[in-house]
């Protein structure tokens, strides 16, 4: 017998429970209209992936509750549908819906928590059928699922059409024993409801994970993961069907909601489209857009202010503002100093006239007088040093949150990830805003991210970004004749020796051992160390790489350690 199932890759919303049943809906229904027999949801579908510390409040695990009578009330038309989606589950919401239980008991903090899970149900004919509880919870990166569940060994099978599905959730599948335990419970098939984050290459990553449950059980497997942004989160979609042999049956694009269906005789996979791959530069970018356009609609911003220079990285920004936006909903500001040179000013508005924003200019050398004048009995006698700098950053700060303030819009802070991890930022000046774009971008790749998004045929306009932003020596240009290599290594070092100490933990000793310089070693991984007071005041981001600074980077800030180099 055939079946058809549907993949459902939809953006949640944590919290807008009304939202994300509609989604689950208005796909159930298309779906069933295709004579689709299977929904599967991504994890945590109906409350959103992560909820946090929402999940330590008990009035939360009972709005989780009723979503999900409401939603399997609103499934009943669908005869015969069967429908997977995953919520957070609380043992004493269940057993004060049956007249038992006290759903208003304090979740426990501190221990494992005891009656709280990571679920999954499926919904038949407006009835919960059933329930499977998450076995395998993540506790590293950004992962903290053992502050708010508890874990359960207990299978999940049930039967359609002659075939038996086992559920598994998301972790579970990175692990062996939960599809084992799924197979000796006589599952001829695995779905995965999944919340899985993006960054750089964990699609390839996640098919292989799932391919090894492939080769261990002889099961096919339905990967169905969450797409959309959330804080500074990506969930990139990507969900795919493998077959009993581990091969790739059917694919759906990356970083795009919707649904699609595959076809199944009895237990093997007939298979359907597969989205192909895309390159690293392409992913990063919709990362980006889908962050941005998340971020600021989830949150009911109508827009995003720029502070453009005529730089690299707010050219990147202002770019990417604009296809998850459209350039009606994005400001650009350019503020001169006397610092600033011709060049920058032209350059900035010729970007802005390409991708059609709004673009002002405010002078701030009258503002930089006044602090001048201000200031000059407490500085009498003291040469000009960072001090004035970071004033001109500071103003230029003041500025931008003082026309967010009126008119609503979200500052977008420009810092990539090379400056944020030396200091090369001010506090309170070009960090200040709400969000912070590409602060997990390293500058290499800022500059890799122009060059793709000039030539990508995906877009209606190309070459947004004037050359000569892309061949210009870096500069901040708060003093004369100032550019970034006055201050830090080359970019191409700086960022290696970033990526190996950083992401990937590597010791002094074998960044040397790598190639790279002693002093540079030592100079760059200092700054890292010291500048951390700062990264901790900056806005949130998107996270692209496995490790950003940020949720997963949990650095003292007060600490006499310093690793040696070794000989």
């Amino acid at each position: 017998m055939k079946t058809r199932i549907a993949l459902a890759q939809i953006n949640a919303t944590v919290g807008d429970f009304a939202g994300n049943i509609a989604k689950i809906v208005d796909v159930a229904q298309a779906a069933h209209r295709d004579g689709v027999k299977l929904v599967i949801t991504p994890e945590l579908s109906l409350s959103g992936y992560p909820p946090e510390d929402l999940l330590l409040r008990p009035a939360f695990y009972a709005a989780c509750a009723a979503a999900l009578r409401e939603l399997a009330a609103k499934l009943a038309p669908l005869a015969g549908l069967h429908v997977i989606v995953g919520h957070p589950h609380r043992a004493a919401d269940a057993a004060a819906a049956s007249g038992h239980g006290n759903a208003n008991a304090p979740i426990q903090r501190g221990a494992a928590p005891v009656d709280t899970y990571n679920a999954a149900s499926l919904i038949v004919d407006g009835r919960i059928v059933g329930t499977y509880l998450k076995q395998d919870l993540p506790n590293t990166e950004v992962f903290d699922e053992k502050r708010y569940f508890a874990s359960d060994t207990t299978p999940f099978v049930f039967e359609l059409d002659g075939v038996k599905y086992g559920v598994i959730i998301c972790e579970d599948a990175w692990h062996a024993s939960a599809a084992q335990l799924a197979k000796a419970a006589g599952a001829q098939v695995l779905l995965i409801p999944n919340g899985s984050p993006f960054h750089l290459n964990k699609d390839a990553t996640r098919v292989d994970i799932v391919r090894a449950r492939v080769v261990e059980t002889g099961l096919p497997v339905v990967y169905v993961n969450l797409v959309g942004g959330q804080d500074e989160l990506i969930f990139d979609g990507g969900s795919f069907v493998l077959d009993g042999q581990g091969e790739m049956v059917a694919r759906m694009a990356q970083f795009v909601e919707g649904h699609a269906i595959v076809e199944f005789e009895g237990a093997r996979p007939l298979g359907g489209e597969i989205a192909a791959a895309e390159s690293l530069e392409a992913q990063a970018y919709a990362a980006l857009v889908l962050g941005v356009r998340d971020y600021i609609g989830k949150n009911g911003f109508p827009g995003a202010i720029i502070g453009l220079s005529g730089g690299v990285d707010s050219a990147l920004v202002l770019a990417v503002a604009c296809d998850a936006l459209g350039a009606d909903r994005v400001r650009a500001v350019m503020m001169p100093s006397r610092y600033t040179a011709d060049i920058s000013t032209s350059d900035a508005a010729e970007m802005a006239r390409r991708v059609g924003v709004r673009y002002d200019e405010i002078a701030i050398a009258p503002m930089m007088e006044a602090f001048r004048g201000a200031l000059a009995p407490e500085f009498e006698g003291l040469p000009e040093d960072a001090t004035e700098e970071n004033i001109q950053a500071r103003i230029r700060g003041t500025l931008l949150m003082a026309l967010s303030n009126k008119f609503g819009s979200l500052v977008l802070t420009t810092g990539n990830k090379s400056e944020m991890a030396v200091g090369y930022c001010t506090l309170y000046g070009d960090m200040a805003g709400g969000f912070a774009v590409i602060k997990d971008i390293a500058k290499t790749l800022v500059y890799r991210l122009c060059r793709y998004r000039n030539s990508a045929t995906r877009f209606a306009s190309r070459d947004v970004i004037p050359e000569r932003i892309l061949t210009r020596a870096p500069s901040a240009e708060l003093r004369e004749h100032q550019t970034d290599q006055d201050s830090l290594p080359p970019y191409d070092v700086l960022d290696a020796i970033m990526r190996m100490y950083m992401e990937e933990d590597k010791s002094l000793a074998d960044i040397v051992a790598a190639g790279y310089a002693r002093a540079d070693v030592a100079r760059v991984t200092r700054l890292i160390k010291l500048n951390e007071y700062k990264r901790r005041q900056a806005p949130i981001g998107i996270r692209v790489t496995h490790r950003a600074f940020g949720r997963d980077w949990r650095y003292p800030i007060t600490s006499r350690y310093t690793e040696p180099i070794q000989s």
